[in-house]
């Protein structure tokens, strides 16, 4: 029968790797590289997030605050649904670039 042995914690501790970036197979030539992204979370140049929901003044003269900006519809649609439940009494529009996709009017007081 073997002996059994003690383990030590330090032992299991996982090497941390560099950071590393990848690139497409092309060798990271800008003609096939993709669009940059920034990571303060405002979009990069060529980043396009055609979504916006838009919360407008009472007088409807002006947006006031555009809560969200976004490339993919679905969360554009779920942003304005959840303006639509946060703001009730206010004008919300979802707009993919000029175009409106829906709007909540309030109810007439």
């Amino acid at each position: 029968m073997v002996p059994m042995q003690t383990v030590r914690p330090d032992s299991f501790k996982v090497p941390c790797p560099f950071p590393r970036t990848f690139m497409a197979a092309g060798g990271g030539d800008e003609k096939t590289a993709g669009p940059a992204r920034r990571t303060d979370g405002a979009p990069g140049k060529g980043e396009d997030l055609p979504y916006r929901v838009e919360v407008w003044s009472e007088d409807y003269r002006s947006v006031e605050q555009t809560l969200a900006m976004t490339a993919n519809g679905s969360i554009g649609y779920a942003a304005y649904y959840e303006a639509t439940r946060e703001y009730p009494d206010r004008y919300v529009v979802l707009r993919h670039k000029n175009r409106i996709v829906a709007r909540w009017n309030p109810p007439e007081s």
